[in-house]
């Protein structure tokens, strides 16, 4: 579908007062219970509300994996999506009262799950009469307020995310992201919300949406020319004071940002992807924030604002719905106006709950529609494959992606200028579950090992620029010294580097040395059985993410396009299984790279 920029021009010239109005009118004040508020022992005035929120719900309604075909479970039984999450609102809503409590969200919630990738892509809620995304669905049910762009909201372009907000019955807010020519806000900066109280006038509570300036980079295809995305620091230092001169008594910032202050893609832009905790910190007038991106738990964690010396309360509920948050505020009226007297946070285990009848009967038939279509066989394979060890050992699951892309990008190539270069293949072992078995082949098999949208491009680079991505990449492995004992669950992550910032690449042969510092891993690096020339050409064969930046792999987004392209990685997978008909590891699976300590091999 064609970017539609009647509708992008026209959504993003609401800025301002504008912005504020439609904020308020999409939640319309309620009156709240009797019981809300009162008066404390002292005799002040008082009134208590509540917050909740999620993050990260990538598309999880069900608490159901598609790729296994079952119902999701980890090792500490977690539980996920939207269905579980809708039986704790109802029962915080019940004890609290209805109008005593907002709901909001921190973004990525459109991608994750085959069910979203099916109303994407499989039957899209962009088509002329098309469906309502079943996300959309869920959450109007629920009952959202406001929700924060993610950045994995661009994932499927621009117009299927017009279509989403379209689609949903609340605003989807993003300060920082702005229309690139006019550079006004594309989206609603934010949200106003009034609570009735028991005395007193109404309290008025601002919702800040923040986004992840990341967008830029990742989806660099989707948004540039039409999109950009300032830091959060100086759009909420904008914004919060705006809020405040309009009569909000609370401000509460959604993020889609971590609060660790780092960031995935290095120097590449100004702005720092994880700036919840520096928000907090350097802009004062917030009071709470919560935290979405980084898929981790924070039940509560207090920063002190530099300006006012004042805590502001941040909280990360875990991704997937596997938790919600709860910020407890506390109020007390005195001199003609509401004044934050306390602010709590905690998360509540959607495991403790069962699925909401409600949400499952409304989504039913899609959740039906997506297992179907998962389970379509797709071809055979002669043998059982999985990715258990993929982290510490060359398999051969992680070399039929690597295959897939090579080949893919060869043909890509044929007959231009680069044909006769050597290919080589970056992939990472992104599920530690993922498997295909000996047998039948189904799509939910083959898109398993590619949980993420990413695309796929070729990229010219020099033996010596592989070598340092090489030794980039083998900054995971933990140093272990010769004789140490080796606990494969200990020996990776090193730094905190997540599984999908390890990279395998094929079409070399090499040890990586865990005995040694980072930077001097690296030993035997050797194609075709002779050592790697540094001033050789090859192209890589490497995902959209790792070309634009992410994870801060060197050379790579510095480097020449040679060929792109526009269907995801996963889709090609599916459809090299369809045409081949059997996957046979023989043809392309061997042990290529091994770890080592002093030239002795680990495993």
């Amino acid at each position: 579908m064609a970017f539609d920029r009647r509708t992008f021009l026209g959504t993003s010239a609401a800025t301002g007062a504008a912005v504020a109005l439609a904020g308020a009118t999409s939640t319309p004040a309620a009156a709240a219970d009797a019981v809300a508020g009162g008066a404390s022992a002292a005799g002040a005035r008082t009134y208590a509300f509540t917050v909740m929120g999620t993050t990260d719900l990538h598309g999880n309604v069900f608490n159901w994996d598609y790729f296994t075909d079952k119902e999701f479970d980890d090792k500490a039984h977690n539980d996920v999506g939207l269905a579980k999450i809708s039986t704790l609102v109802n029962q915080v809503r019940a004890e609290k009262g209805r109008r005593n409590t907002l709901l909001i969200d921190a973004g990525d919630t459109i991608q994750g799950t085959q069910l979203s990738y099916y109303y994407a892509k499989v039957d899209p809620i962009t088509a002329r009469r098309g469906p309502v995304h079943p996300m959309a669905q869920a959450m109007n049910a629920i009952g959202y307020d406001a929700a924060a762009l993610g950045n994995h909201e661009f994932n499927y372009g621009i117009p299927v995310l017009r279509k989403f907000e379209e689609q949903c019955a609340f605003p989807l807010l993003g300060a920082n992201a702005l229309d690139a020519k006019t550079l006004r806000p594309a989206f609603p900066p934010y949200s106003m919300h009034r609570l009735r109280t028991p005395h007193g006038r109404d309290v008025k509570v601002a919702v800040l949406g923040l986004t992840n300036p990341g967008i830029a980079i990742w989806d660099k295809a989707n948004v540039q020319g039409k999109m950009t995305f300032p830091g959060l620091e100086e759009q909420a230092a904008k914004y919060v004071p705006r809020l405040r001169s309009l009569g909000a008594d609370v401000v509460i910032v959604s993020a889609h940002s971590g609060s660790s202050g780092t960031s995935s893609y290095g120097d590449q832009l100004p702005h720092i992807e994880n700036a919840a905790g520096l928000v907090a910190e350097q802009v004062p007038g917030i009071d709470a924030i919560l935290v979405g991106h980084a898929h981790t738990e924070i039940p509560e964690y207090r920063v002190r604002n530099k300006v006012t010396g004042k805590d502001v309360v941040l909280s990360e509920p875990l991704k997937w719905g596997q938790r919600l948050t709860l910020f407890d505020f506390e109020l007390t009226w005195a001199k003609g106006c509401w004044s934050v007297s306390k602010v709590s946070a905690r998360v509540l285990n959607s495991n403790t709950v069962a699925e909401d009848p409600e949400i499952v009967g409304l989504l039913s038939d899609e959740h039906r529609k997506v297992v179907a279509y998962v389970n379509q066989v797709i071809g055979t394979s002669t043998q059982a494959m999985s990715s258990v060890d993929g982290p510490v050992k060359d398999v051969a699951i992680i070399d039929l992606i690597n295959h897939v892309q090579a080949e893919t990008v060869k043909g890509a190539l044929a007959g231009t200028e680069w044909a006769a270069l050597p290919v080589l293949s970056q992939a990472s072992c992104f599920s530690r579950t993922a498997a295909i078995p000996a047998g039948q082949v189904t799509i939910r098999d083959a898109a398993g090992l590619y949980p993420f949208e990413n695309t796929l491009e070729a990229r010219l680079l020099t033996g010596a620029q592989v070598k340092e991505y090489l030794e980039y990449s083998a900054k995971y492995y933990v140093r272990t010294a010769p004789g140490d004992v080796v606990d494969p669950a200990k020996l990776t992550n090193a730094e905190g580097t997540p599984d999908y910032n390890y990279d395998a690449v094929y079409g070399l042969t090499y040890d990586i040395d865990v005995s040694e510092p980072v930077g001097s891993r690296i030993s035997g690096l050797s194609f075709q059985g002779k050592p790697v020339d540094p001033a050789a050409q090859f192209v890589l064969a490497v995902n959209n993410y790792r070309a634009s930046g992410g994870g801060n792999f060197p050379h790579v987004p510095q480097s020449k396009q040679l060929w792109a392209n526009s269907d995801e990685i996963r889709n090609t997978i599916i459809q090299w299984v369809k045409a081949k008909g059997t996957v046979d590891p023989a043809q392309f699976a061997s042990v290529d790279w091994r770890l080592t300590r002093a030239g002795v091999p680990v495993f």
